[in-house]
């Protein structure tokens, strides 16, 4: 069949467009109840005053000696709460698509326009997938080397958060995920403040080591026959489990042999912050009649606040506009809230990883 700008047509008798190519790609981090938003950093970033960068009050814990006795005798010691701040950053994505008319006139009056409009949806969660990602790799990836409070504070996170099996010897599937792998994770990084974790997000070849071990339970629903069914919905030691493939993989050499480690990461609700506050113009046609015998393209901005609860994000002077996904990849431009002196405890911030072989 013949090609005209990448749309197939027959020169002789063209049918109808009935398909579509399925979108594959799920974006499921984006859909999540990870995704929250802070509003007093919202209402500061959507007021379209130009605001790229803002830094949010954050109250600390009261404390104090508990043992201090009143036997009537003994002044009281008093202590005052500390105030932290935390950063959030504004990244603003733009893309467009141009169709030409010639298009529609040989396709028998087919309107590829409308195909492009009915995909933005999907597009824009790839667009905020791509951005959540990028601060989960910036997040782990924190300065840690320094004696600073920060730096201190960014080690312990990492330390704790993160839960890597891909060494294990002298085990039966060793590296493999196992009954234990998500509580021990968990664990490893909330103590007995476990409990804020609220769902894992993994590949499908973890998924699938889980299942063969029937470690994944199916959440169920009855039909109106009084059938119990199985929905796509599944959990792992109670923690809702959603499977994407865009979850990070490396291929690993060590030893003589090479395997592909996978990151599953373990979220609490509204962990990571990403709203859509809104560009001065979100949608934009423009019409070029001159050009390839005319031709419509769809412009598409979006403007989104960025941050994740417990870590601040500490802007370099080399962003004046809008953060791209490589700043907010960039680990120095993370820390875990401080005033300097203390820094807020890891077990606040739900957020961890496992690093397995599958």
């Amino acid at each position: 069949m013949a090609k005209f700008d990448s749309k197939s047509f027959n020169p002789q008798a063209f049918g109808a467009y009935v398909n579509r190519i399925p979108n594959t790609k799920k974006s499921e981090l984006a859909k999540s109840g990870a995704v929250g938003t802070n509003e007093q950093a919202e209402a500061s970033l959507s007021t379209q005053t130009g605001s790229l960068y803002t830094r949010v009050p954050y109250f600390g814990r009261i404390s104090g000696d508990t043992s201090q006795n009143n036997d009537g005798a003994t002044d009281i010691h008093s202590s005052s709460t500390t105030t932290y701040e935390q950063g959030f950053i504004v990244a603003s994505r733009m893309d467009s698509w141009t169709e030409k008319n010639f298009s529609k006139n040989i396709t028998a009056g087919v309107d590829f326009m409308d195909n492009v409009a009915a995909q933005i949806g999907d597009y824009k969660m790839e667009v905020r997938q791509a951005i959540l990602l990028a601060i989960l790799k910036g997040v782990f990836a924190m300065k840690t080397t320094g004696t600073s409070v920060a730096e201190k504070a960014a080690k312990e996170f990492i330390d704790k958060h993160t839960y890597d099996i891909t060494k294990e010897t002298g085990v039966d599937d060793a590296g493999m995920v196992k009954a234990t792998t998500l509580n021990k994770a968990i664990q490893k990084a909330g103590g007995d403040n476990k409990n804020i974790f609220k769902l894992a997000i993994m590949h499908s070849e973890v998924a699938t080591g889980l299942e063969n071990l029937k470690l994944l339970k199916y959440m169920t629903y009855t039909d109106t026959d009084g059938i119990e069914r199985e929905l796509a919905l599944g959990t792992w030691n109670g923690r809702l489990v959603l499977i994407d493939d865009n979850m990070p993989t490396e291929e690993v050499s060590a030893g003589g042999t090479t395997y592909t480690a996978y990151t599953t990461y373990v979220l609490g609700e509204g962990a990571i912050v990403l709203k859509d506050i809104g560009d001065n113009v979100p949608y934009e046609m423009s019409r070029n009649a001159e050009k390839n015998g005319g031709q419509d393209t769809l412009y598409v901005r979006d403007r989104y606040i960025c941050g994740v609860d417990g870590i601040s994000f500490e802007k370099p002077a080399s962003i004046t506009a809008s953060a791209s996904n490589a700043d907010l990849a960039t680990g120095t431009n993370w820390n875990i809230i401080n005033d300097g002196e203390t820094a807020i405890p890891h077990k606040a911030i739900a957020i961890a990883r496992i690093i397995s072989k599958g």
